[in-house]
């Protein structure tokens, strides 16, 4: 098997004084996509920032083809090829649709996805591109967000609770766009509490129990008893 494209190695981290990963070790391979399970607390988002570079940790904590990131900011994070679908989706309130899609594409990669390109997965974008973000529904800004993660032409791409928040027939539409998101070789890590909608869609889980790994496996291998005993620690 190929080496992991992502090696999360011994990672712990911190905000200040209070430790919230305790030597959490993950590996990400090419193509594949990663489902991150816990309880609100667990250090899903945590681990998510470390990853991106918007929480710092020893740089062979995080490695990134075999290259040790983790000291690197989170611009240069973004040009090796890692972008995130942040919660809360964090948008420019004074700026609209496209140009908030256009400062994703700012980092100066290379490849498939454009403002074009991201209309035809969201259309819905395309009629509302000169209206304030900001103006939109909570699901038409989780789709600019995931729209202006893919400007920046990831090869690895997280969604951070991907579907918190939004209406259930917008989390199917989004759900069923991930196969023309995460598609031509790129990686996904999804991050959510709706855990039967991830497993839906991933090949393998970790589940994360206050700042542990506490299962980790194949969607196929786990069941759902060891899930609940991972995730509630019963």
């Amino acid at each position: 098997m190929a080496d992991p494209i992502l090696k999360i190695q011994n990672l712990d981290a911190y905000y200040g004084d209070f430790q919230a990963l305790f030597g959490v070790n993950c590996e990400v391979n090419k193509g594949e996509i990663i489902a991150i399970i816990g309880a609100n607390g667990a250090g899903k988002t945590t681990l998510m920032r470390a990853i991106t570079g918007l929480l710092k940790s020893d740089p062979d904590m995080v490695q990134w083809h075999g290259s040790p990131v983790g000291a690197l900011r989170a611009d240069q994070v973004a040009r090796l090829g890692i972008a995130m679908v942040p919660e809360g989706r964090q948008l420019f309130p004074s700026l609209s649709v496209e140009e908030n899609l256009k400062i994703g594409g700012q980092v100066g990669r290379s490849g498939a996805w454009s403002v074009e390109t991201v209309f035809e997965l969201f259309p819905i974008l395309k009629e509302r591109r000169n209206v304030p973000s900001t103006s939109l529904s909570g699901g038409q800004q989780q789709m600019v967000a995931i729209g202006r993660a893919l400007m920046s032409n990831p090869d690895l791409l997280l969604f951070d609770e991907i579907s918190l928040g939004l209406a259930p027939i917008i989390i199917k539409t989004i759900y069923d766009a991930l196969p023309n998101i995460v598609g031509d070789g790129m990686t996904g890590i999804i991050v959510e509490q709706d855990i039967a909608k991830a497993l839906s869609v991933s090949d393998r889980v970790y589940c994360l129990q206050e700042g542990r790994v506490s299962l980790e496996g194949s969607v196929k291998s786990i069941s759902r008893e060891d899930i609940s005993h991972a995730y509630f620690g019963v």
